[in-house]
């Protein structure tokens, strides 16, 4: 019985935990469809989140590439007074990308819904 009261914690756990990531995602990023993003990106601070690798095997025109994974040593770089679009492969790691920077002040938040994988745009290979 107590392992079955353990397994329902954990699971709790989870979900609760799945819940919050994903509300403060909601606040931190507001997810925007492919014409929406050609829209704004120009004028703004385009990034691509995605590993080096993954970025020098296509990345869209324009986009400079901080991984999300450099992203606080990094955080310098990107300007607070002007617009972030984000992008990654799927759209996880934009939206941890988001929250990182919305922890540290910034607003104006923007990541493409579907990720690069969606994109029908120009793309740029190495």
């Amino acid at each position: 019985m107590t392992l079955l009261y353990s397994i329902a914690a954990v699971l709790g756990a989870i979900i609760l935990y799945a819940l919050f990531m994903y509300f403060s995602q909601k606040r931190a990023v507001k997810p925007l469809s492919q014409e929406e993003f050609v829209q704004g990106y120009r004028k703004a601070q385009l990034i691509d989140v995605r590993e080096p690798n993954e970025y020098n095997g296509g990345h869209i025109l324009g986009a400079r590439n901080i991984p999300v994974t450099q992203l606080k040593q990094r955080m310098t770089e990107i300007r607070p007074d002007k617009p972030v679009y984000l992008y990654c492969q799927s759209g996880l790691r934009s939206g941890r990308a988001a929250q990182m920077l919305y922890k540290k002040g910034y607003r104006d938040i923007y990541h493409l819904q579907g990720g690069f994988k969606k994109w029908t745009g120009k793309i740029k290979t190495k």
